[in-house]
């Protein structure tokens, strides 16, 4: 059995590598794809993008990526130090400062020039690279702390309210630079945005309706692999007219797998009916950041 040290130590690795992949997958996006189209990403990435643009535009001289990235992230940066978690905050900080360093130094270079295909592949991989770094309990900054911090907050699914704020920054880079690129950003961040909703599930809900035997067996299984609580219904099936249990539960979409494998091991013969839960009303345990 592992030490607590050992554990820790894993972990530390873990999420370090991931942190480390998501920083040069999202570099090597921001050289390729985004680069080739001319495309600003939205969030702070495009903000920065957008600003570079401007400063080449007007003085002929692009500014370093991290350092502009890094100012932009200075504020949210202390915002999730304070109230999101210290450790997600250190790991968020090497992404924000790796991913920028990379794509200060590596070249860029062009897959395709056709920008359909630019904009869709280069939300992809820039979802990717989000989802990457948030299964790494960490974040790539800027709106991603608005958006964790909302969520964590007032519970919120805020993604596609992010996806609003960009495009505000997108209508300025279309005035700015032209709208053709500007709708191409669009696509860019409408990609991305579908594709995160899709991938990263911590702040989604799913609702559970578990008919067993052992409703006691199973309601212990779901407060320990979820820490989430559970009401037990008592019923009468109506083919064999014999009483029955059923535990309705609320969890995050992103337990629902390591539940059900919990309840396949408690009871096998577990009738398990999941349904999506679009709104909740009330007190709900969000797994805190560290």
């Amino acid at each position: 059995m592992k030490s607590k040290v050992e554990s820790v130590m894993e972990n530390t690795i873990k999420r370090t590598i991931m942190v480390v992949a998501a920083a040069v997958i999202m570099a090597v996006n921001l050289k390729t794809f985004v680069r080739t189209g001319g495309l600003i990403p939205g969030g702070f990435t495009g903000l920065t993008r957008l600003l570079q643009e401007i400063s080449e535009m007007l003085w002929g001289i692009e500014p370093p990526f991290t350092a502009i990235n890094l100012t932009l992230n200075a504020i949210p940066i202390l915002i999730s130090f304070k109230f999101i978690g210290k450790k997600f905050t250190i790991y968020s900080c090497l992404m924000i400062v790796l991913s920028g360093l990379i794509t200060d130094f590596i070249p860029s270079y062009t897959l395709t020039t056709d920008m359909l295909l630019v904009a869709v592949f280069g939300g992809l991989f820039n979802a990717l690279a989000i989802a990457v770094c948030l299964m790494a309990n960490a974040t790539s900054g800027g709106t991603d702390f608005i958006a964790i911090f909302l969520s964590e907050k007032f519970d919120m699914d805020s993604w596609n309210y992010i996806f609003g704020l960009n495009v505000v920054i997108l209508a300025v880079a279309g005035a700015l630079f032209g709208w053709e690129k500007a709708l191409y950003s669009i696509i860019f961040q409408f990609t991305s945005t579908q594709v995160l909703h899709t991938l990263h599930r911590r702040y989604q809900k799913q609702t559970l309706l578990i008919i067993t035997e052992k409703p006691d067996e199973i309601y212990m299984a779901i407060k320990e692999t979820t820490n989430h609580d559970a009401t037990l219904i008592k019923g009468e099936g109506c083919y064999l007219k014999q009483e029955c249990n059923m535990l309705y539960s609320v969890v995050g979409r992103d337990e629902v797998r390591k539940v059900l494998k919990r309840v396949r091991e408690t009871d096998p013969k577990a009738f398990v009916n999941m349904i999506r839960t679009e709104s909740l009303s009330g007190r709900f345990y969000q797994r805190p950041n560290d």
